[in-house]
Formats: C-alpha cells, structure tokens, sequence
C-alpha cells in the first residue's frame, strides 16, 4: 500500500513519542509514556476502494427519503434539511420529522416565511433545539442573500448560520458533486479501522479527516459520502463489525491486525453531573394551563417550559423554592419526579400542582411578560420540549 500525504506525516509526528518498530500490513507502532502502542498505518488508497465501495452501495444503497438514485437531480433543500436534523439524532427518529417538514414546508421560500414557533413546535422532540432555529435563520438567510439558492461551494455554505464543516462538506457533495469529504461519526468508525488508527477519539479527529480525505474522488463524491456513512451504519458497526460482508475487509489493515473490534479508541467519558429543580405546574379552572417563553440564548432557548426553578447541583429546599413559584396559591407535591438526560448533564425535576382561578393573577417572580395561558387541547401542537410534555404527564397523571 501506498503512503498517504498528509500536512503532518504521521511517522514524523508519533516518533516523538517513544521508540518504533515496523508492524505487519504497513503499520507502525509507536510505544507511548503509558505503554500503550498508538498505531497509524499508511492504509489504502481511493483507487483500492472507491470501485468496491460505490459497487456496493449502489446494490445496497438505503431508501431514505432525501436520497436520489441515479441520474436523478439532488435537492439541496432536502440535503441540508436532512442533515441537520441527522446531527446528534438516528435516523429511525428523523424520518417522521423529515417528511412533516417537507409536507409543510416543500421548499425553502415556504420554510423562510414560517412563524419560528411552528417550525419549533414541529421540531419538539428532535432535541437539541438551538438546531431549529438556526435551520429557520438559515431558511431566511438563504432567500435573502441567495434568492433561495444553497450556495456550493464549502466556504459560502459555512457563513450561513447552523452549517459547520461537516454540514458544508455534505452538502457541497451530496447536493452538488463537489470533491468535498464530510467526516461523521461513522465515517470517523470506518477510517479509523482501514488505516488502524490507534489514537484515541477524540484527538484523533484531525488525522481521520486528513485521511479521510485522501479516499474521496474527483468524481461521485456525494455517492462516496454517503457509502461511507452506509458501511459505518451497516457493516462497519461500533461493536462486532461484520468484515465478511465488507465490499473493504481486503483493504483494512484494522482486520489485518486483528483489531478491528477495538477502534475506533475513545477516552473514557466523564460522568453526568446532576442538576435538581422544581416545576410549577399550574392548571386553571377553565381548563388551561400556564407556560413560559425561555430566553433565546441557552438551553431549550425560544421555546415553552412549565416555570421552574433554577436547575442547581443540590436539591432544593421546598420552602425556599417557593420563593420563585409564579403565583400564589395552595401548591400540592407530585409523588416522584422526572428525569432527563441532556448532552452534558442529567436532570431531576420534582413537581408541584395548583388548581386557581381564572382570575389569578401572576407574580413579580413569573415574569408576566413571557407567559401565558394555554388551553390544554392545544398541548400537543405547542412548542415544547420532550421534557416538559413528560413534566405536564406526570403532573397529571398520565406518566
């Protein structure tokens, strides 16, 4: 196998590390301070694996709803929706939101003039919402400065808000056949084993797109993409790889070294902190219940909550946490209380209940201006977040 030309060649850069010695398949390895060997072979190259690779997916390409098959034109509006709301999420989850959205929204013009509460409201329960509302700022941005044409070139796309490197690489290969490489985490998983790459993730994140660039090819660029993204998911698999079906077990020096099973190496992880809070859920006698406009900047921002507490690293005092309650009137404890895990921490939420009167007014600590009543009927098209639609259920029983 041929060496890849990086900015950085790997050897030069791991011999600083300890000593050396010659592995078979073209590895080296490179004995760390801790002992442990970092491994970067110089791997395959895009002639060795791009007519097996493209060979195999298109026998056994996924029928997702934003692909096309061949000779068929890309929608970059599909493209780019779907990738944003493949960020973070599976997609067995984004297939139902991807086709409501385009339902409702079948081209950009029509998603750039939507009110940003339906677009969040069609979102909730997708996560990570800040998503949402950069791909309406994006919507908007695109038909203002573009007149609603998706930029293609890599550099264009990352000025427009929520696209990042990944993102403009997928979208200038998927949706316009530029030489461009998007690295995800599948994509991360099948470099890391065809060039043995034993630098743990995610350190390692710079030399898999280094690499992973040496393998995409001047032409099908976007059916290269998404191949690799195919054989991650498919074959190539974060525990027990399926090699005899890989259309590239023959070009992977990670199962020529009988460590396929082991990488990509990832530093352990960090424990969750947990935060505690208190939700108010009020309910009036007519039948509607009070929410809360969050503050744009941060968690959850722009969208509906049950007023709160502050989520603090103890649990809080009922009494003192009353102080922040946003009326008066006879608050009753839930039995239990309600978790959610959050990319960074997990939270833990206890729940009072209040029935009052539909002349109730507010207090300071409410603050007025970002609340209102909402009938319960109109609960399930509202903006709110997984979390707390499982606040209301458990508040009323239905959890």
């Amino acid at each position: 196998m041929s060496t890849v030309a990086l900015e950085q060649p790997l050897r030069s850069r791991d011999t600083s590390l300890g000593t050396s010695e010659a592995l078979p398949g073209g590895a080296e390895t490179v004995e760390g301070t801790a002992g442990a060997p970092l491994v970067h072979s110089v791997g395959p190259t895009a002639a060795q694996i791009n007519a097996p690779l493209l060979g195999w997916y298109d026998r056994e390409r996924r029928d997702l709803p934003w692909r096309y098959g061949p000779g068929e034109t890309p929608d970059a509006y599909r493209v780019w929706l779907s990738e944003i709301m493949l960020q973070q999420t599976t997609v067995k989850a984004v297939v139902p939101y991807f086709l409501e959205f385009v339902r409702r929204w079948p081209k950009i013009e029509r998603l750039a003039k939507a009110k940003l509460d339906d677009v969040l409201a069609a979102w909730a329960g997708l996560g990570y919402y800040s998503r949402a509302r950069n791909l309406h700022a994006c919507a908007k941005a695109i038909v203002e400065r573009h007149d609603g044409r998706f930029p293609s070139r890599e550099a264009e796309l990352r000025e427009l808000p929520g696209i990042g490197p990944y993102t403009a690489a997928a979208i200038s290969a998927i949706a316009f056949g530029q030489c461009a490489t998007p690295v995800d985490g599948n994509i991360e998983r099948v470099v890391s084993r065809l060039f043995a790459v034993r630098e743990a993730l995610p350190g390692s994140k710079p030399v898999l797109r280094s690499l992973a660039a040496t393998l995409t090819p001047e032409s099908r660029a976007g059916d290269h993409a998404q191949a690799m993204m195919d054989l991650g998911a498919r074959i190539c698999t974060p525990k027990r790889p399926s090699c005899l079906m890989c259309p590239l077990s023959a070009a992977c020096d990670a199962r020529a070294l009988g460590i396929e099973a082991t990488l990509p190496m990832r530093k352990a992880k960090a424990e969750r902190p947990v935060r505690y809070g208190i939700a108010f859920v009020t309910l009036r006698e007519d039948g509607h219940i009070l929410l809360r406009r969050r503050h744009e900047a941060g968690l959850l921002g722009g969208m509906l909550e049950v007023p709160s507490t502050d989520w603090g690293d103890a649990e809080p005092a009922l009494a003192q946490a009353m102080k922040s309650a946003p009326l008066r009137a006879e608050w009753w404890p839930v039995t239990g209380v309600v978790s959610h895990t959050f990319t960074h921490f997990r939270l833990e939420l206890a729940i009072v209940r209040a029935v009052v009167r539909a002349d109730t007014q507010l207090d300071l600590w409410a603050d007025a201006d970002r609340c209102h009543w909402l009938p319960r009927r109109a609960l399930a098209k509202a903006a709110l977040p997984s979390l707390m639609r499982k606040v209301i259920a458990h508040a009323m029983g239905d959890g």
